[in-house]
């Protein structure tokens, strides 16, 4: 890289880097203010506070709004760069306009490589200690499944318990079917089971075990020990469980409860292509902001800010937009992913075509 690709690449970056960091401080001032109640009422230590939820919290903010501020900061430092006309000339010495985005992409690579370790693996497993500080101080995610829950565990096997108690960890009326070709081959009863975590055998009291194939046949019993295919995690569900997992950990899990036939893994499927795409808009509003801001204009650095913070809110919005679409069916989780991506690499191209040559 020369001069010039040196000097854009750390004008990019320096301003990218201010930008968050003030706004990460700000943001946690905020947060502070807000929680100071819970954490004191909760008993949560200073040190709990700072290394628990506030320096996990800081990686998961910054890709949270990683395009954002790239987006942003583009503007922002080209901008200035157009109205102190040193584009004009960078361009006049015999620059070709893409020999010109080179450090911006260079420098919007470094970050979109960095948003996907983030997002995929560094996150998750920092989330896994601040989302149990949040559970104990904040908020419990535990949920129960509420009554009546009906869980498939297998392929053409499903489980049903009236009730399930967390806090003891066991479940009443219990009830398991096994069908073939639809028709109803097994069926095991119970009035209450638990799990036992050293044998990961389930405990079955008072129970009914009633074979209809190849012949008919009744069992009853005080208790039974028995290894059935599902976990007590299958009666109640760890709201935005998938923020701990990385991408190895999520497409296992979307893999494994394809095979059982499960119909429930909608939303990781959505998360996994939202973390895949992330990256890729980095570089798309990162081509968009130079092109757009590279031309001086009449209204200065504001009017290139608020077009650029128009196309950047359009951007989330068409990403909840798709989001919702994909939740209820319509679209499938890939397009809700990428969509969005699309249509701002065509804003993107037209950008590029009306850019200062």
């Amino acid at each position: 890289m020369g001069k010039l690709d040196w000097y854009i690449f750390k004008k990019f970056i320096g301003t990218f880097i201010f930008a968050i960091s003030l706004l990460i401080v700000v943001v946690i001032v905020f947060d502070v203010s807000e929680n100071v109640d819970s954490f004191i009422k909760n008993n949560a230590s200073l040190y709990e506070v700072v290394f628990h939820f506030y320096i996990p919290f800081i990686p998961y903010f910054i890709n949270l709004f990683i395009y954002l501020f790239t987006f942003i900061s583009v503007i922002f430092f080209t901008s200035k760069m157009a109205g102190h006309t040193e584009i004009i000339a960078i361009l006049s010495s015999g620059v070709s306009f893409k020999r010109f985005l080179r450090p911006y992409l260079v420098a919007g690579l470094l970050l979109a490589v960095c948003s996907f370790y983030l997002g995929n693996f560094l996150i998750p497993r920092m989330d896994t200690v601040r989302r149990e500080f949040k559970s104990k101080y904040m908020e419990n995610l535990i949920k129960s499944g509420g009554i009546n829950i009906h869980v498939q565990i297998e392929k053409n096997v499903y489980a049903y318990v009236s009730g399930y108690d967390l806090r003891y960890g066991v479940g009443y009326k219990f009830a398991l079917e096994k069908f073939d070709n639809h028709i109803l081959e097994y069926k095991l009863t119970s009035d209450k089971i638990t799990y036992d975590t050293i044998t990961n055998q389930w405990n079955l009291v008072n129970y009914v075990e009633h074979r209809f194939l190849p012949e008919e046949s009744i069992r009853r019993g005080k208790t039974m020990d028995t290894t059935l295919m599902m976990y007590p995690s299958d009666f109640y569900f760890v709201k935005e469980d998938f923020e701990e997992m990385n991408l190895i950990e999520l497409n296992r899990y979307i893999d494994e409860q394809r095979e059982k036939g499960a119909d429930n893994i909608l939303p990781y499927e959505i998360e996994k292509h939202k973390r895949l795409a992330s990256p890729a808009a980095i570089l798309i509003l990162t081509v968009i902001g130079a092109s757009l801001s590279s031309k001086k204009t009449r209204g200065g650095m504001g009017l290139n800010l608020g077009i650029g913070i128009t196309i950047t809110f359009a951007y989330i919005l068409f990403m909840e937009f798709f989001r919702v679409f994909a939740v209820s069916g319509i679209i499938s989780p890939f397009l809700a992913g990428w969509l969005p991506n699309i249509i701002f690499a065509i804003i993107g191209i037209y950008f590029l075509a009306k850019a200062p040559k």
